[in-house]
């Protein structure tokens, strides 16, 4: 019996891919930077910031739609990716500005007058001028990118094993989760956590050593980064559900404790999960702020895991692909209805103002859902492939409606 090759395993890998490569060029070929003009720099951003979205949205589909785990922390670990990059964007441009500062002094400034000169330009908005101990390894793009992934798994990696050996699960560990997150934040609001408080890390779309680059060729740079960024994890992901690791997972979504007497060590699957999903949202941080140029402690909020939750549950939870029209989806429109070109819609004695009413139709949006499409956008899709229902004399294809079981149970 010949075996497939991945791709004709999983069509939709391979169509998903040939979108993104088509997309990524016609966004090239019509960028300032690159092509023709017509996309302006700032949308090219917007673009870039979208993929890095659909990215952790992945990450999201992984842990909830695949593995059942309702996460509401994941975005804390994107924020602690680009938290831990724009340590270095910050220092190392800050460092540029102070050597061409003193050099017009005349005399060569030492080691101790650029880092006293660096610390304070920085931390004088919070009224201190010493560099703080977490920003040791700021001056070092390599040791300053391994934290961007060491810190928010190692995080997932103690929280997780602390949650899933204790065997919490279903809504209280979304509570947790959520707990997680807003301690993290209120915490980073401080103006002695290291990280300039409420004033957050500013500046981080100057690349360093890059300042007779244009932001328009920085922008396509990470829209490519982006991109293929987005595309190694779809491959990726691709590969980790479509095999036996796959199966075993939904198998925990559907019925854990089965699962757990078949002899499946079902925390050690839930703790890798949970740590390679947080890793990846890492990456997308990494990715996301320095096209967005600031990061701050509200990135953090509970909100946006809850945020995130909406657009994998629009898009289609359990469909990786569904994942992606959900955030990207959500992201694009955010951008048009809160941009504040859309014209105000008169309604008698009050008016429709999109940027003030945008999260209530977001909100409906998700309601509507739930109550009328559990399959999401994606759900759309799974009409064409016109998959039989499985005959299981009776028996319930499991307690999750919003996932693919009808294509899970064919042999």
């Amino acid at each position: 019996m010949t075996r497939k090759g991945f791709f004709a395993q999983n069509p939709s890998a391979l169509i998903f891919i040939a979108v993104l490569a088509l997309f990524t060029l016609a966004v090239t070929l019509m960028s300032e930077g690159l092509g023709a003009g017509v996309i302006s720099t700032s949308f090219v951003k917007t673009l870039g910031k979208t993929l890095c979205l659909c990215l952790v949205a992945l990450a999201m589909d992984l842990i909830w739609g695949y593995a059942g785990i309702l996460s509401l922390g994941h975005m804390a670990f994107f924020a602690l990716g680009g938290y831990m990059i724009g340590m270095w964007l910050m220092y190392a441009r800050t460092e540029e500005i102070v050597v061409t500062a003193l050099a017009q002094g005349g005399l060569p400034a030492s080691d101790a007058e650029i880092s006293q000169g660096i610390a304070t330009q920085i931390f004088g908005v919070v009224g201190s001028s010493d560099l703080p101990a977490i920003w040791a390894f700021a001056h070092s793009l390599p040791l300053q990118f391994a934290l961007a992934l060491a810190v928010p798994g190692l995080l997932a990696l103690i929280f997780g094993w602390l949650a899933f050996r204790s065997r919490v699960t279903g809504v209280y560990l979304s509570i947790l989760t959520q707990a997680m997150t807003l301690a993290l934040a209120l915490y980073l609001f401080q103006n002695d956590s290291g990280l300039r408080g409420n004033n957050g890390l500013s500046g981080l779309q100057n690349l360093p050593g890059f300042g007779d680059s244009s932001q328009d060729l920085v922008s396509i740079w990470f829209f490519w980064a982006s991109a293929l960024a987005l595309g190694m994890g779809y491959l990726t992901l691709t590969w980790i559900v479509s095999g036996k690791f796959g199966s075993v997972i939904r198998a925990i979504r559907d019925d854990e404790a089965r699962v757990r007497f078949l002899g499946y060590p079902v925390e050690a699957y839930k703790l890798f999960l949970f740590t390679l999903t947080a890793l990846i949202a890492a990456l997308a941080g990494v990715l996301y702020y320095p096209q967005a140029g600031i990061i701050n402690p509200a990135e953090l909020a509970p909100i946006a895991s809850i945020y995130l939750a909406v657009w994998v549950a629009i898009g289609g939870r359990g469909r990786l692909y569904g994942a992606v029209i959900g955030a990207a989806s959500v992201s694009l429109l955010s951008s048009v209805f809160t941009s504040g070109r859309l014209p105000n819609i008169p309604l008698g004695p009050v008016s429709l103002n999109w940027v003030d009413w945008w999260l209530v139709i977001l909100g409906l949006s998700f309601v509507a859902v739930t109550l009328f499409a559990p399959k999401g956008i994606g759900g759309l899709f799974d009409r064409f492939q016109r998959i039989p229902t499985p005959a299981r004399k009776g028996a319930p294809l499991g307690p999750d409606d919003g996932s693919l079981q009808e294509q899970e149970a064919q042999p």
